[in-house]
């Protein structure tokens, strides 16, 4: 299965999903399932889940289903889990150390590489053997170490520099958690978690609207 152009947003949001539930399908040596056992399991319909994955290619049998075990490597192949990311984190607080302190990460091939940040209180201090090193060194450390993957976990006025420092280096990834739109090159990838925006859409959805 190979990746496609022109795939919605829509359908690769949901492909992580999908990746997540099938591991625990092998996790319980499960071996097939029909689209409308992983819908039930999954929570989109069977007719979404095929039409997604009809996305990628054709694959699963009618009356058989689908080979857990290949459509799990197939989507882990289309997420590109088949190769190691280096990353690094810019902003050591409470966000960039929670990220740095999820083993989960590098369990899917994201190797953390390095950890920056301005504050002297931190600087030096290790989370899982990684150093955190003063971001002034950013730029030496990127043209010495290149990396897929820049973590953006600083203040929103200072996200935007950070994030021109990435780039400038070679940088093609960017996970910005700082509450700020980015601006990149188009051949640069920018995915956006807001956590206050994420919260507000639950507060919405939990208010009765006339």
């Amino acid at each position: 299965m190979e990746k496609k152009k022109n795939i919605s947003m829509a359908v690769i949001k949901r492909l992580p999903k999908y990746h997540r539930y099938l591991g625990e399908l092998m996790n319980n040596d499960v071996d097939r399932i029909s689209s409308k056992e992983l819908s039930e399991k999954i929570g989109f319909t069977a007719s979404q889940i095929r039409q997604d994955l009809n996305c990628f290619g054709d694959f699963g049998q009618q009356g058989y289903g689908y080979n857990v075990r290949e459509l799990h490597g197939q989507i882990s192949n289309i997420l590109g889990l088949t190769k190691v990311y280096k990353t690094a984190i810019i902003g050591a607080g409470n966000i960039g150390q929670a990220i740095a302190n999820y083993t989960r990460f590098e369990k899917l091939g994201f190797s953390l590489e390095a950890i920056f940040d301005v504050n002297p209180k931190v600087i030096g201090l290790r989370i899982r053997d990684v150093e955190i090193k003063d971001i002034d060194f950013l730029s030496d450390f990127l043209k010495e170490n290149p990396i897929d993957i820049g973590i953006i976990c600083v203040p929103s006025n200072n996200a935007q520099k950070v994030c021109d420092t990435l780039v400038k280096n070679g940088v093609k990834g960017i996970w910005n958690f700082a509450y700020v739109d980015l601006v990149v090159p188009e051949d640069v990838k920018v995915e956006n978690v807001h956590l206050s925006d994420s919260l507000l859409t639950l507060s919405c959805l939990l208010t009765d609207i006339e």
